[in-house]
């Protein structure tokens, strides 16, 4: 009897100096605040950058420190800016590390976060880590190591280059709007560890996504973070009235960031697409675009930082028009020799094109570019130039009806062929995008 009442009053005290120090633990965190400054002093010594919070508070159900207006402004020789601004910061810590005076971060969310990522010509970037080499006089209650989960709502993404030599502020390369992200067991210690080291991997979504000129919206796509690189893979858009799957990385290794990626396409609007894209060739043409692609290059320090893309790729475009041809002689001339049926058509309108496609030093050249039309095919080949528009094609434009005597005898003493009683014309393709010229060659 009196050992049950020694073990009562011990678990008692027990309770009771657990109590207390949970009491204890409750008033030196009811005014977090207090601790700010430490917080800066740490996060500033080991990102080597300009930290603001503009208030430090605590939630605690689920127990949790709030940073309020968290910024990190750009470090030296880049421009003046931050890096990073958050509205909001909530940082879910482990109530049991409390009690060993530490604080362990299980996850993160970054609430309305604004992301400017800037590559400098020597290679930096302004958000990699260049620690300071003093550190606070005390140890902080707090580190930064492996976040279980970190979570990004209503975040806003811009990346560009500053302009070689003078390093004055480049075009935005790449802006993502309405980011989210989950992602699991960040390392933000690898954000400037060798590129195969894994930073982070999860899922992102985002209202709309612009790449150079090509803009996307309803992105889905899985995301890994390694150091030096960033990966989208499975990428799902919806863009200029169609849609498109792929991946898309960066390496930002070195001073020039580089770049892959592939995507197949469906239902691309061609009138939009080129509007957007290539504003030369606006009202150029017409139809429903698919096709498969495949792009490189690096994003140089200039004001065309993607000049140098390449790549190759193939498509096909169903039941369109080339609008300015119509006003060319020379087709309504062929388009004359087509039969009954075809005549009612459009001398420009086409039942599908097809074409292999590789860009080079500013220039879109095919192999082999086959055109069905209404009564009249066309093969040919040549090149565009992807700024000016110049335009370079030959080939073949066979009539499908069989024409008269005196049609043929003409037709043949103005450079046309007779194969199998069916004329054929050699043509060109000259001028710019913005003034095509059409030719029946001699």
């Amino acid at each position: 009897m009196l050992a049950s009442r020694k073990t009562t009053l011990i678990l008692a005290s027990l309770l009771a100096a657990l109590s207390l120090a949970l009491i204890a633990l409750v008033r030196k965190y009811a005014n977090p605040d207090r601790y700010r400054p430490e917080v800066i002093s740490y996060l500033e010594a080991k990102t080597g950058k300009q930290i603001e919070v503009g208030h430090l508070g605590v939630s605690w159900i689920p127990l949790s420190i709030r940073l309020d207006n968290f910024a990190s402004k750009n470090p030296k020789p880049f421009p003046s800016g931050y890096f990073l601004k958050i509205s909001r910061v909530d940082a879910v810590i482990d109530a049991v590390s409390l009690l060993q005076r530490k604080i362990v971060i299980e996850s993160i969310t970054l609430h309305d976060p604004i992301i400017n990522v800037i590559s400098d010509p020597d290679g930096l970037w302004n958000f990699e880590n260049q620690p300071t080499r003093t550190s606070p006089e005390r140890a902080p209650i707090f580190s930064l190591g492996v976040i279980s989960r970190v979570e990004i709502t209503g975040g806003q993404l811009f990346a560009s280059a500053l302009i070689d030599p003078s390093d004055r502020p480049g075009p935005v390369v790449l802006e993502v709007h309405n980011l989210g992200a989950t992602l699991k067991r960040v390392d933000f210690e690898a954000f400037v560890g060798v590129p195969s080291s894994m930073v982070g991997q999860g899922d992102m979504t985002a209202d709309s996504l612009r790449f150079g000129s090509i803009q996307a919206t309803n992105v889905k796509s899985q995301l890994r973070l390694m150091g030096k690189q960033v990966f989208f893979d499975g990428v799902s858009v919806e863009a200029d009235g169609g849609h498109a799957v792929g991946d898309l990385s960066f390496n930002l290794a070195g001073p020039n960031t580089s770049f892959t990626t592939n995507a197949t396409t469906q239902g691309i609007d061609v009138a939009h697409l080129l509007a957007a894209a290539f504003p030369a060739a606006r009202g150029k043409m017409t139809g429903t675009m698919e096709g498969e692609f495949k792009f490189a290059g690096e994003v140089e320090h200039s004001f065309h930082p993607l000049a140098g893309i390449h790549g190759t790729g193939s498509l096909i475009v169903r039941k369109g028009e080339l609008p300015t041809l119509n006003l060319n002689d020379n087709v309504v001339n062929l388009a004359r020799l087509r039969k009954h049926g075809s005549v009612a058509q459009d001398p420009a309108a086409f039942i599908s094109v097809s074409a292999d496609l590789n860009l080079s030093h500013q220039s879109i050249s095919s192999r082999e570019i086959n055109i069905l039309g209404y009564g009249v095919d066309i093969q040919c080949s040549g090149s565009v130039g992807v700024t000016g528009g110049a335009l370079d094609y030959q080939g073949l434009a066979n009539i499908l009806t069989k024409q008269g005597f005196f049609t043929n005898i003409a037709a043949r003493m103005s450079g046309a062929r007779l194969v199998n009683g069916k004329l054929s014309f050699p043509i060109r393709i000259a001028g710019t995008l913005q003034a095509p010229k059409f030719s029946v060659a001699d």
